[in-house]
């Protein structure tokens, strides 16, 4: 009898002791997140915390319609190309408060665009450096849905099909343009590209006009591109543009003898549907002796300019960094964008923004700052 109440107890005491240890193991701190942790049913507890919930922060990769794009037009069937080397890791950028939107709008006190997270040299143009030399000259394309990759093509492409998609492919261009849609055609993409001209070597007196230009009725869309040395490097009324370095633009005296005006981005008005300036890095460097007009130009020199996005971008130079759009313009949103002082003190020689249009219909100016962090005012319409 006494050996069995012996072994009871030591059973009890054993017992005692297991609970005590687990309870301490379990316990730690009375807070709920803690006990959280350690469920009643658990046969033991967690010896560090639970795993760290989905960052609530903007995406680093871009906006939902350009990463749809970026998946579709990817090579499948085909291995993929060899990579870029992966560029050094880059500083950081001063964080601000954001806009409405939620675009990283406040990036400020940059080394340079890509130190604030915009297009540069390293996250544009082809992903592969093995590209087929094609000496191609002038090339008419009359078949649709063509895909044109991996080319290292010296000559240009004029675009009488539907569907084309030019992706991982360098351009050199010594016509008036790069990339031309004729009217008629559309869904033409142009991706991962690199798209330049040698100076001096045009029909315009030397000099080339247009990477890539879109003279349909329908969207375009032009993405990751490294684009250089055209006086208007992206001409069009509607398309998607995001993505894109454009860079390096060439001055030069045209046909008529005067200096020809330069522009990153060009619009001539007139356009019925919507276009899209998005997350791109618009340098225009010429001086305003050389004809520099804007890094984005909205003219109303062929109709009314309606239905224009530009958000998110990086822009520097020109005589004023955006032209508006002028009288009449509407569904005008300026979002989000930095206008970056590298060139002139006031982003353009003579300001940041001229002819907006202030009290057109859908015409939205919001949070668009100085590269400093400065907020930046359009001032009224003269």
């Amino acid at each position: 009898m006494s050996l069995r109440i012996s072994r009871n107890s030591l059973a009890g005491l054993l017992l005692a002791a297991l609970l005590a240890v687990l309870g301490v193991a379990c316990s730690g701190s009375s807070d709920e997140s803690a006990s959280a942790d350690c469920p009643d049913d658990a046969p033991t507890c967690r010896t560090s915390g639970p795993p760290a919930s989905p960052s609530t922060g903007p995406p680093t990769t871009a906006s939902p319609s350009t990463a749809t794009s970026e998946a579709t037009d990817r090579p499948t069937a085909s291995p993929s190309p060899t990579k870029k080397p992966t560029p050094t890791a880059k500083p950081t950028a001063t964080a601000g408060t954001g806009g409405a939107s939620g675009a990283p709008a406040a990036r400020t006190n940059c080394a340079s665009p890509g130190d604030c997270g915009f297009p540069d040299a390293d996250t544009t143009g082809p992903r592969t450096t093995a590209l087929k030399p094609h000496k191609a000259g002038y090339w008419a394309i009359r078949t649709d849905g063509l895909v044109i990759r991996g080319q290292d093509i010296t000559g240009s492409l004029d675009i009488y099909a539907n569907n084309v998609t030019v992706i991982d492919t360098k351009i050199t261009s010594d016509n008036w343009w790069g990339i031309n849609l004729r009217p008629g055609f559309s869904g033409l993409k142009v991706l991962h590209s690199e798209i330049t001209a040698v100076p001096g070597k045009g029909p315009d007196n030397g000099g080339v006009d247009y990477a890539v230009s879109n003279m349909g009725g329908s969207s375009i869309e032009v993405g990751w591109c490294d684009v250089s040395v055209f006086g208007d490097a992206l001409s069009m009324g509607q398309g998607n543009l995001h993505d894109n370095y454009v860079h390096d633009i060439e001055p030069f005296i045209n046909l008529g003898g005067e200096w020809q005006h330069t522009n990153t981005v060009i619009s001539g008005g007139g356009n019925t549907g919507h276009l899209i300036i998005r997350h791109n890095t618009l340098l225009n460097p010429t001086s305003l002796k050389q004809g520099a007009s804007g890094s984005i130009g909205l003219f109303a020199d062929t109709g009314v300019v309606r239905n224009v996005t530009v958000d998110d971008n990086w822009i520097a130079g020109g005589a004023y960094a955006l032209y508006g759009g002028s009288t009449g313009a509407t569904g005008i949103r300026v979002t989000d964008n930095i206008f970056s002082t590298e060139y002139h003190p006031a982003s353009g020689g003579y300001g940041v923004v001229a002819h907006w249009n202030e009290g057109g219909a859908g015409n939205v100016w919001r949070n668009n700052r100085m590269s400093n962090g400065r907020l930046v005012t359009p001032e009224p319409a003269s």
